[in-house]
């Protein structure tokens, strides 16, 4: 259980977990950038690690994008790394496409799925905030470092603020340490809105404003 804390250094589980997530996210990069994709997903199981959560966590932390995001099958993750792994991956994918294989909108993915991560186990919600945390970290580092960031979403930027807010809102609380992760996610969220309002981009109108 998450609760718990497993004080093996490194297992082969873990090892193999590394080995899997390497190969699975081969030639994918972030947003804009030349750095390997698979960073974002070690950084996160650091994050879980750091934080106190057993290695199924970090496990499903290091592969939570595994599924969504390659050729790689729920049924295969479930065979290598357990029942406990798989279910909190799946519980962290999106459905990216519709029934027809076409990619379904920005806002529609984001609704659906925080509508199904209400209720959501410890264990998922402690991977959703690792998850932003480490995405609104590599955001503030960009900008912070001169490059242009929003115009790679497929959102505008007040949009995706809302969503990684009210995220932090759904899945932060009930345990200290889910806590401590959404307390950063909003000092992020904080100086990121602040930036927005002096000016760092133009200026737009949220979803939240405009669907009231």
């Amino acid at each position: 259980m998450a609760a718990s804390r497993d004080h093996e250094l490194m297992s082969f589980t873990l090892e193999r977990a590394l080995r899997w997530g390497a190969v699975a996210h081969d030639g994918q990069f972030r947003k804009g950038e030349k750095t390997p994709y698979f960073e974002h997903v070690v950084a996160v199981a650091m994050i879980l690690d750091r934080i106190g959560f057993d290695e199924a966590v970090v496990i499903a932390g290091l592969l939570h994008d595994v599924v969504e995001d390659t050729e790689t099958t729920l049924d295969q993750v479930r065979e290598r790394f357990g029942d406990e792994v798989a279910k909190t991956v799946e519980a962290c994918s999106e459905i990216k496409t519709d029934g027809d294989g076409r990619k379904r909108p920005w806002i529609d993915r984001k609704r659906d799925h925080l509508k199904a991560l209400v209720g959501a186990p410890l264990e998922v919600r402690a991977v959703i905030l690792a998850d932003k945390l480490h995405n609104l970290l590599s955001i503030a580092c960009d900008l912070e470092e001169g490059r242009s960031v929003w115009s790679m979403f497929n959102a505008p930027r007040a949009d995706v603020l809302w969503y990684y807010r009210s995220t932090v809102d759904l899945v932060g609380a009930g345990d200290p340490r889910l806590e401590q992760l959404a307390e950063r996610c909003r000092q992020l969220l904080d100086t990121l809105a602040k930036d927005a309002r002096e000016g760092v981009d133009e200026p737009v109108e949220t979803l939240e404003n405009r669907e009231k």
